[in-house]
């Protein structure tokens, strides 16, 4: 395997996620990353448009926020740059994955600042062991701060 392939694994699965096993395919989205980062300063997610204007595309800068959910729901990434275990052991066949972040730009409520905790889309998760906070619809298989297994979370709110 390839030297940034084998780095970039490295450090992802010591924060608890996998990494699509095509080396190739990873290292070609490593390279538009670094690429997106020589030409807007920050690190754009490689498969979406990204406006060059870094407040506009906070939620795109690589690992992007919809990571998480995708993982959740679809076992891997937008760009499938990120996978869940199966998909990384061969257990699971990776699929087409929709763009979130579509439906999250044209919804109204995204503007309002004064939600609620009811209001939340998401519930939150706390590590039992280190504290950790994540809004997801579950925890993280992994905690990528202290590294312990999903059952030591706990819902928050």
């Amino acid at each position: 395997m390839g030297k940034i392939y084998d780095d970039f694994k490295n450090e992802a699965e010591s924060s608890g996620y996998f990494v699509n096993p095509d080396v190739e395919f990873v290292e070609f989205l490593l390279e538009n990353i670094k690429t997106n980062m020589e030409r807007y300063g920050y690190g754009s997610c490689p498969c979406r448009l990204s406006s060059g204007i870094k407040e506009e595309d906070l939620d795109l800068i690589c690992p992007c926020d919809y990571r998480d959910m995708d993982l959740n729901d679809y076992g891997a990434c937008y760009c499938a740059l990120y996978v869940n275990k199966d998909i990384a052991e061969g257990k699971q066949e990776l699929k087409s994955i929709p763009d979130r972040r579509v439906d999250e730009l044209n919804k109204e409520d995204n503007k309002s600042k004064d939600l609620a905790i009811e209001d939340l889309k998401y519930p939150i998760y706390r590590c039992k062991v280190c504290g950790y906070l994540c809004a997801r619809d579950n925890p993280p298989e992994i905690c990528p701060i202290c590294k312990v297994e999903r059952d030591k979370f706990e819902r928050f709110l």
